[in-house]
């Protein structure tokens, strides 16, 4: 039977409910979204990812929350901020304050966060890295950071148009950037960043950005 078509808060609801959900590009194979890796607490990966955030870090898509209450819990001054209700809910029960926001409208702290943590693939948000860089970097006071996750070497750096399916449900194809490591310094040099560091942890790869002054 055809799943029928939601919105995507609806089927990534199901999804951090325990539902099975996976991702496809209108030519490639759909893959397991890896929500399980979200839900539960923060591994040592992220805590490693976590040690490059300084002072007050707003969690840009911060999903069930993990991150935010790992940055909590180490006495950082922290927002998580989510489109997606379930999300919000959910990293609120872990005790972790969070607000449900589209982070291309105003937010809280504007101008005057530390940190903008962009993890999990976040940097897809919108479909367009370099307008989300942008907007990140509105929202940093001076000598802040933005701490992104992004792919591996051969990864490309762009936009596809990409659907989540859940069992009850799918929905339209939107779309969502990625930034390999390779492209970062072009990247940044097209939104006015420098890279201040990129490491690797286990098969993940961390990038640090700084404004260009």
């Amino acid at each position: 039977m055809t799943a029928s078509t939601m919105p995507f808060d609806v089927v990534f609801a199901h999804a951090l409910r325990g539902e099975a959900c996976t991702v496809r590009t209108v030519e490639g194979a759909p893959v397991p979204l890896p929500v399980e890796d979200w839900t539960r607490g923060a591994d040592v990966v992220d805590r490693l990812f976590l040690r490059h955030c300084a002072g007050a870090t707003i969690d840009v898509g911060c999903g069930p929350g993990r991150l935010t209450e790992e940055l909590a819990l180490a006495g950082h001054v922290v927002l998580g901020v989510d489109v997606v209700h379930e999300a919000v809910t959910q990293t609120r029960h872990r005790g972790g304050p969070a607000l449900r926001r589209d982070v291309f409208d105003r937010v809280p702290g504007e101008g005057r966060w530390d940190t903008v943590l962009l993890a999990d693939g976040n940097v897809g948000i919108g479909g367009d890295p370099a307008a989300l860089l942008r907007r990140m970097r509105d929202l940093l006071g001076r000598g802040g950071r933005i701490v992104v996750e992004v792919e591996p070497p051969g990864r490309p750096t762009g936009s596809a148009d990409v659907q989540l399916t859940c069992e009850c449900a799918s929905t339209t194809y939107f779309a969502w950037g990625r930034v390999g490591v390779d492209g970062l310094s072009a990247l940044a040099d097209r939104t006015n960043l420098t890279v201040r560091a990129v490491d690797r942890y286990d098969g993940r790869w961390c990038a640090v950005l700084g404004v260009r002054r």
